[in-house]
């Protein structure tokens, strides 16, 4: 098996099972992460001196897919990790590199993103949360809105403002900080309820200068760096293993489902051709990602263009797939009756998280035109 069957088989196995669960109780699918770090998927990334596979964003793509077509919500959450890891292994100084990842690589432990707020949303390079150093020590006063893996990842990147005169820092923050509170009864997804976005309340927290990743004032850089290639290349690989899911239970769904004469649903013309579209666009939006997937490792000059175009048709296939679904589906599948109604929720889902497919759309013009993204 080459790697992505692999992948596919460990989620079949490790995620699958745990899903309908997942989505039914709004629960985070700890069995499935327990089982990733068992497996090593956490260490995907880091290198194979420092203890891991040293694999690239090619892995990264194949591997988020996999997962996310038995879950999109366990999809979504690993991809946060890789790309909270990628900041880490390329900004992060030795010593806290080398405490972090031996616990990711021993432990099995994993991190997250603590990015957006509810003043300035998804506009991460604005953070609103303070910050006053105290001696030897930065504290940290504020609220993140929307943090991925709440409570069961064990650190957490926040951005804040710096001490360099307009620019911003990425600081890591574990789990067990003193003055962390999440607001776990304030997550209330219509889809990917799994990945427990919650607010987190950040009270004096205080943390060590070697903790901020990287030099003073580079946080833009990094979320951009990173966010422009490893995030939105995930969120394409998450929403491409979504659009793959949706074509094989609709179609399964169609032959299954009788008439009393004994024909099929799959056998009218009309479900045929919403069908055949399900399949194209769950097809081209697993081959658009594929694609960005081996410009970024091949370092194609429009490898970033081909990211954000990956993630944009990835997203809007998956939800006209999911609304095509639901006529399959009928009122059987309206009344929750079939897989397909959850994966409709969750393709929604994909069109507001950061950056949201207006301001993608917008980016992806000014990659092509060869103008900043922002």
């Amino acid at each position: 098996m080459n790697f992505y069957e692999e992948a596919k088989a460990f989620a079949e196995a490790y995620i699958a099972p745990y899903a309908k669960e997942s989505d039914e109780a709004g629960r985070f699918p700890e069995e499935s992460f327990r089982a990733m770090g068992e497996k090593g998927y956490f260490k995907l990334l880091i290198p194979k001196e420092m203890g891991g596979l040293g694999l690239t964003a090619k892995e990264h793509q194949e591997a988020v897919m996999a997962f996310a077509e038995s879950n999109p919500t366990a999809g979504l959450c690993y991809m946060m990790h890789n790309v909270a890891l990628m900041c880490l292994l390329n900004y992060g100084n030795d010593r806290l590199k080398e405490e972090v990842v031996a616990d990711i690589v021993n432990n099995g432990r994993f991190m997250a993103l603590a990015y957006s707020e509810f003043g300035t949303g998804t506009h991460f390079y604005m953070p609103e949360i303070s910050v006053e150093k105290r001696g030897e020590e930065y504290v940290f006063n504020g609220t993140k809105s929307m943090v991925t893996s709440a409570t069961h990842a064990s650190y957490y990147l926040v951005l804040a403002a710096s001490d360099v005169e307009d620019g911003i820092d990425n600081w890591l923050v574990p789990l067990e900080s003193e003055g962390m509170e999440f607001k776990m009864d304030h997550w209330k997804g219509i889809g990917m309820k799994g990945n427990v976005s919650c607010p987190l309340r950040l009270n004096n927290v205080a943390l060590p200068e070697y903790r901020r990743i990287g030099e003073a004032g580079s946080g833009q850089e990094q979320v951009f760096q990173v966010v422009a290639t490893y995030f939105i290349l995930g969120l394409a690989s998450v929403y491409s293993g979504l659009a793959l899911r949706l074509s094989d239970i609709t179609c399964e769904y169609a032959l299954k489902r009788k008439y009393p004469d004994g024909q099929s649903l799959a056998q009218i013309e009309t479900v045929q051709v919403h069908l055949g579209k399900i399949y194209a666009n769950a097809q081209s939006a697993k081959a658009l990602t594929e694609r960005a997937a081996k410009a970024m490792v091949d370092g194609e000059e429009d490898a970033v263009a081909k990211i954000i175009a990956a993630r944009t048709v990835a997203i809007e296939n998956a939800i006209e797939s999911s609304t095509l679904a639901m006529r399959v589906g009928g009122g059987k599948t309206y009344n929750q009756g079939s897989e397909i109604q959850r994966l409709m929720r969750d393709a929604y889902a994909g069109q507001i998280m950061a950056p949201s497919l207006d301001i993608l759309n917008v980016w992806l013009g000014r990659a092509i035109t060869g103008q900043p993204l922002v």
